[in-house]
């Protein structure tokens, strides 16, 4: 079975090195998402019917599209591709929340404080310089964290709808939304953590 990328130590410098947050997404969503029908082909055995001499006989072209055992479909969401979800989405949610905190260790808020003041000092004369008046502020890093991961967010919703249209299709599961299995799976998850109820 595919081997689930390690989920990272959440931190506000994983959040802030954008190369990172971006790398475990990249190696999330390709080990898992890009390669869906690789990861389900796996799962097809087949030799499960036995050698059958008459297929020789006749070319016929296998269907890309067999189907695969339901009990390996369900432990592979169960097991590899919600766990994946889940990971990313938690990444997404906490690095969203760095974003939208206060950053008082921001490196370049002095400069960018500098860079106001002397646009605030600044004398514009737009009929000499028709250009003087522009001014491009320095975004703060959760001004960039927050646009990072709301575009993230936007490709996670693409990725997980096109995954599960081929999931959906290989294990010829009744047709549901993909929230709506990833919640199912979630609370059973949570239900399992919680133990039987008395």
């Amino acid at each position: 079975m595919t081997q689930l990328p390690g989920q990272p130590s959440l931190s506000p410098q994983f959040c802030f090195s954008s190369g990172t947050l971006r790398d475990f997404l990249r190696l999330s969503r390709s080990s898992i998402d890009d390669s869906i029908s690789q990861n389900l082909n796996a799962l097809v055995t087949p030799s499960e019917a036995g050698f059958d001499p008459r297929s020789t006989s006749q070319r016929t072209p296998t269907s890309p599209s067999r189907q695969i055992n339901p009990q390996a479909c369900q432990s592979f969401k169960d097991k590899v591709l919600f766990p994946a979800w889940q990971a990313r989405a938690e990444v997404l949610s906490y690095c969203g929340l760095v974003a939208t905190s206060p950053d008082p260790d921001d490196p370049e808020a002095a400069v960018r404080e500098m860079e106001n003041q002397r646009d605030r000092e600044r004398v514009v004369d737009e009929r000499l310089d028709p250009y003087s008046g522009r001014f491009f502020p320095r975004e703060g890093r959760t001004q960039t964290l927050a646009m990072l991961v709301r575009l993230e967010r936007g490709v996670e919703t693409i990725v997980r709808s096109r995954t599960w249209d081929v999931v959906q299709e290989r294990c010829a599961a009744p047709h549901q939304r993909w929230e709506d299995a990833v919640q199912r799976w979630s609370d059973q998850q949570g239900s399992t953590r919680r133990g039987p109820s008395r």
